[in-house]
């Protein structure tokens, strides 16, 4: 079949792609630079031109529309409670890379297409884009199984109605804008007085009844962990995370009469503070009591979880604390933990597997760019030192955003560097994060020729994200 697709077109087929459904033939092609839908057979609605028996199309959204409509394993689904990995694609071509160490380890369900409303502004791209792009890396390789499309980080009613829009399945809702990090350290005669003025009519209860089903209680989590809420303990869980639940809450409603096909995440980890798990306790009875329902959870957890680089922080201290998020987890839900910036987080994935059980959710995104720089450092170093120097002129400024600590006097000076040892630049500390939080102002200058390289050297890159996210998902499976 293959031969027959390539001999009638003159293009090169990727045989994964090749696919038969109700007399149809569609597979994917490559003219050059460029990719094409091909179809044999009925191709009603799809927009192209003939080429013998053969109907080559654009690879527009338009048509991948149409393509879902066609291929079902091609929609987004929900996935439950089963182990996962969300793969977040800045550039619109990792997919391909995802799906093949996703199908090499096994055990794993992919998230395909994750990207957060903040990415969208800084790549340019939109919701929608995202899914399309998503479609097409999905075809290419033939993933039959199930697979999800996350709308990350969402902060608004219109950031979710654009999402619903278009085909998302898995929505994170970040309240981190509505927590009150100063209830931490507050005085308790603070607390009393912010207590007292919490939003209770939109947490459809009041200061008695919350009052009366925490204060001075204890709850045993998983048989082993006991929760006292003293009245200070309360104050603070209240007083920290009580608006995020009315936002959270409020935002789920209004996504539910939009769609019954989706399923939640709640994260709260891009807070200034660490989550106990006393107020994980709280933060989960409180939705429950409001009738939200989620899959997992992402608290902010002790130590530093920086972007594209390792856990910093005590290994020990943080598998106890972990331990007791998962017990109130497997109580409470059960539902799953979410590790956010879980990028290249090495160290912590045994542990995570470890207290889970495979109950987790490993959230990746910036990690896949990285790599995508590092096959440019190896078949095109002239332009990675464009964007090595575009790091040191932007970084101060794109820092602002994430939670980094690299120092640029610290990064390898490039002029001081063969071609040779460019790939490794991407292995130092201070490089990798510079390079991570630039690459909205990378894209704007320079993203077209990042694209053409990625696309003339695709199997290079695709190798390249596939042996990085094998070691992203061999400790989990």
């Amino acid at each position: 079949m293959i031969e027959h697709l390539e001999r009638i077109t003159g293009l090169k087929v990727f045989p994964r792609s090749v696919t038969e459904a109700e007399a149809t033939t569609y597979f994917l092609a490559r003219e050059e630079r460029h990719k094409l839908l091909g179809i044999i057979g009925e191709s009603k609605g799809f927009e192209g031109e003939r080429r013998g028996e053969a109907l080559l199309c654009p690879l527009t959204s338009a048509n991948a529309a149409v393509l879902r409509q066609r291929l079902l394993w091609l929609r987004p689904q929900t996935l439950g409670l089963a182990k996962s990995v969300g793969c977040g694609d800045r550039l619109g071509l990792a997919t391909p890379g995802h799906i093949r160490a996703v199908r090499r380890v096994g055990g794993i369900a992919p998230i395909l297409a994750q990207q957060s409303i903040r990415e969208n502004a800084r790549t340019g791209r939109n919701p929608q884009e995202v899914i399309d792009d998503t479609t097409w890396g999905v075809f290419q390789e033939g993933w039959r199984k199930p697979w999800g499309a996350d709308a990350d980080h969402l902060k608004s009613i219109e950031d979710i109605d654009a999402c619903v829009a278009a085909g998302y399945t898995f929505f994170t809702i970040d309240p981190g804008d509505h927590v009150d990090n100063a209830a931490q350290t507050a005085p308790l005669a603070t607390l009393r007085d912010d207590f007292a003025a919490l939003p209770w009519a939109e947490l459809e209860t009041t200061v008695t009844d919350v009052q009366a089903a925490y204060l001075d209680r204890t709850f045993i989590v998983d048989d082993e962990l006991a929760l006292t809420f003293t009245e200070e303990a309360l104050l603070r869980a209240a007083g920290k995370y009580a608006r995020a639940i009315a936002h959270i809450a409020r935002l789920y409603r209004h996504l539910t009469a939009q769609t019954d096909n989706f399923e939640l995440e709640i994260s709260v980890d891009e807070t200034e503070t660490p989550t106990s798990a006393l107020e994980h306790y709280f933060i989960s009875s409180e939705l429950k009591r409001q009738g939200v329902e989620w899959v997992s959870l992402a608290p902010r957890y002790i130590g530093r979880f920086e972007k594209g680089v390792d856990y910093i922080g005590d290994l020990d201290a943080l598998e106890a604390d972990l331990a007791q998020h998962a017990a109130v987890a497997r109580t409470l839900g059960p539902y799953k933990l979410s590790l956010h910036s879980g990028s290249d987080k090495f160290s912590i994935y045994p542990i995570f597997a470890r207290q889970t059980a495979g109950m987790v959710h490993l959230k990746t995104a910036g990690t896949s760019y990285l790599e995508a720089l590092r096959a440019i450092a190896s078949v095109k170093p002239a332009l990675f030192r464009d964007i090595y120097r575009l790091a040191f002129e932007f970084y101060e400024q794109d820092r602002a955003t994430y939670h980094v600590s690299a120092e640029p006097s610290r990064a390898p000076q490039i002029e001081n560097l063969g071609d040779e040892e460019l790939p490794a630049v991407l292995d130092q500390f201070d490089a990798r994060e510079m390079l991570h939080v630039t690459f909205g102002s990378a894209l704007a200058q320079l993203g077209d020729p990042i694209k053409e390289v990625l696309v003339a050297h695709e199997e290079t890159h695709y190798l390249v994200l596939e042996t990085h996210f094998v070691r992203h998902l061999e400790p989990f499976a």
